[in-house]
C-alpha cells in the first residue's frame, strides 16, 4: 500500500504535495489547481480550489492500480469540517491509523470533523474507479460571512462549528441521497471559465453544503425523506437481491418484492437505482439473462427449459431481450459455443 502524507505545515499546496507522490502534471487556471496522472500509480485526476469564506473543493476522480493511503494532518489551525459524498467507488476512513477503518459508501451523506489530535486518512481501494467530492469548512472563516447564522443546526452539529471539542472527532455516516448526487454531477460537469465558472461552482458548493447539512438534520430527527435511504433500507435490499436469486423462476413484479423487502414501491425502485442504475424490472432482467447465459453456457439444457427456469412463458421473448443484451441470439450462442469445443 502507497502512503501519501499530506499537511498544513508545508508550504506547499495540496496538489503540490500530492505530486510528490504520483508524479503527475499539475495544471493551474483561475484559481483552480488540477493533478493530471496515467502512470505506474494509476490514471485520473484531483482537483483543489479555495474559496472565500473558508471554503474549498477537493474533489477525486481516480483509478490506483495499488491500494492507496493519504493522510490529511492539520496542525497550525482547526481541522476542517469535511463534507464528503462518493459519486462512484467507495473507499475506508479512520482518524487514529489503527484497524478500525469504517467503509465510505457510495451516494452516502458523510460529515466529518477531527480534533488536534486525530488525522482524516483515507484508503483507496486498487482497480475500483473512485469519485469523491470533499467540500472543507474551516468554521472560523466561514462564520464570518454576514449570513452564517448557525444557530438553528443540531446540537452537536452546532458544536463542530463553534470549534468546541465535545463533540470531536465528529462522524456522521448518514443516508444515501439522489438529489445530492444529481447535484454533485452538475457540480462536476460544468465547463464554463474565468467568473462564471467560479460563481457556478461556489453556488453549488453553497446548495450542496445545505442539503448534506439538513440530510443530518433529517437524520437527527428520523424524518423519512423521499429521496433518500437508511442503512437499515439499503440491507434489505441487498437481501433482496439474495431473494431474487433464490426466487428465480417467478415473474418478480416490484408488487411481489416490494412485499418480499418490506419497503414501498417507491423506495424499492430509488434502491435500486441508487445501488445499480437500474430500475427494479431492469435489474430483475438482467440477472435472469445472466443465470440463462450461464445456463446455456455450463449445461445440457434446451433454450425452452431455460426460459421456463428464469421464469419467463415466452420464448420469443426471451430470445429478442437477450439479443438486445449480447447482440446474439440464444441459439447462436449455443451454437457458437459448441463449434469452439469442436474445434478445441
Amino acid at each position: 500500500m502507497k502512503t501519501i502524507k499530506i499537511t498544513d505545515i508545508d508550504n506547499k499546496s495540496i496538489i503540490e504535495q500530492l505530486n510528490e507522490y504520483i508524479k503527475g502534471d499539475i495544471k493551474q487556471k483561475n484559481g483552480e489547481e488540477t493533478l493530471i496522472f496515467n502512470n505506474s500509480i494509476g490514471t485520473g485526476s484531483i482537483r483543489n480550489r479555495k474559496f472565500d469564506w473558508g471554503i474549498s473543493l477537493l474533489d477525486y476522480d481516480v483509478n490506483f492500480n495499488d491500494d492507496v493511503k493519504i493522510i490529511f494532518e492539520t496542525v497550525k489551525k482547526n481541522a476542517p469540517i469535511e463534507f464528503l459524498f462518493i459519486s462512484e467507488g467507495n473507499l475506508t476512513f479512520n482518524n487514529t491509523d489503527d484497524k478500525n477503518y469504517v467503509r465510505l459508501e457510495r451516494f452516502q451523506n458523510i460529515i466529518i470533523s477531527n480534533n488536534t489530535k486525530s488525522k482524516s486518512i483515507y484508503v483507496f481501494p486498487s482497480k475500483i474507479n473512485v469519485k469523491l467530492n470533499i467540500i472543507h469548512v474551516y468554521s472560523k472563516e466561514f462564520l464570518q460571512k454576514t449570513n452564517s447564522d448557525i444557530s438553528s443546526l443540531e446540537n452537536s452539529l452546532l458544536s463542530v462549528f463553534r470549534g468546541e471539542e465535545e463533540h470531536l472527532p465528529f462522524k456522521h455516516l448518514g443516508n444515501y441521497n439522489l438529489t445530492i448526487a444529481d447535484k454533485i454531477k452538475t457540480l462536476n460537469e460544468f465547463e464554463g471559465s474565468g467568473i462564471i465558472k467560479a460563481l457556478s461552482i461556489e453556488g453549488q458548493l453553497n446548495l450542496i453544503l445545505s442539503m448534506q447539512i439538513l440530510e443530518h438534520e433529517n437524520y437527527k430527527n428520523s424524518a423519512m425523506v423521499v429521496e433518500s435511504l437508511s442503512v437499515s433500507e439499503i440491507k434489505k435490499i441487498h437481501r433482496l437481491v439474495d431473494y431474487i436469486i433464490d426466487n428465480i423462476s417467478k415473474p418478480l413484479k416490484v408488487k411481489e418484492l416490494s412485499k418480499a423487502s418490506g419497503l414501498g414501491p417507491k423506495k424499492l425502485q430509488l434502491g435500486f437505482k441508487l445501488l445499480f442504475s437500474k430500475s427494479v424490472n431492469e435489474y430483475v432482467r438482467s440477472i435472469k439473462l445472466e443465470i440463462a447465459k450461464d445456463l446455456i453456457k455450463n449445461s445440457d439444457k434446451s433454450i425452452s427449459e431455460i426460459v421456463f427456469e428464469i421464469g419467463y412463458k415466452s420464448r420469443s421473448y426471451f430470445s429478442k431481450i437477450f439479443y438486445d443484451n449480447y447482440n446474439i441470439l440464444p441459439i447462436e450462442y449455443k451454437e457458437s459455443l459448441r463449434s469452439s469445443k469442436i474445434k478445441s
